[in-house]
């Protein structure tokens, strides 16, 4: 399993918002040049986050990206649900995947195992723990 590379950009795109703290909200010429994404790919990102409920436009004229929601009401698992629709470790997980061997194959019950902690790790990391993480590194480097 390897998450997306959208799904990468996006949790450090959202991250980077999540540590601006300029009320209009940060561009997204600067999320582009501070996590060296392109442009042109981060819109892409921006607008899954954004129909995604994550993030929004400031209001206002001449306005950046802000947060919907507390960092702390936020989890990995929200922003990887805006880019791909679930985790599926192995296919024989996914509900369009039909086997024979369903009802006497031990290593299913392994691989959905594997799955659901998954899940339940990314749904118990918020952007908050992600925020915490990141300035403790910001001042260690300073």
């Amino acid at each position: 399993m390897k998450f997306s590379t959208k799904t990468r950009y996006g949790v450090r795109a959202i991250l980077e918002i999540a540590m601006s703290e300029c009320e209009n909200g940060i561009y997204q010429k600067e999320i582009a040049q501070n996590q060296q994404i392109s442009y042109k790919y981060l819109d892409h990102i921006m607008t899954s986050l954004k129909v995604a409920g994550l993030v929004t436009k400031a209001s206002g004229r001449k306005s950046g990206y802000i947060l919907t929601r507390k960092p702390s009401e936020i989890t990995i698992n929200d922003i990887h649900n805006a880019f791909e629709p679930g985790i599926c470790v192995v296919d024989c997980l996914s509900n369009h995947h039909t086997c024979k061997r369903e009802d006497t194959c031990a290593s299913k019950g392994f691989w959905g195992e594997l799955n659901n902690r998954i899940i339940d790790y990314l749904k118990a990391t918020t952007l908050q723990d992600l925020l915490d993480k990141q300035v403790k590194l910001d001042d260690f480097v300073a």
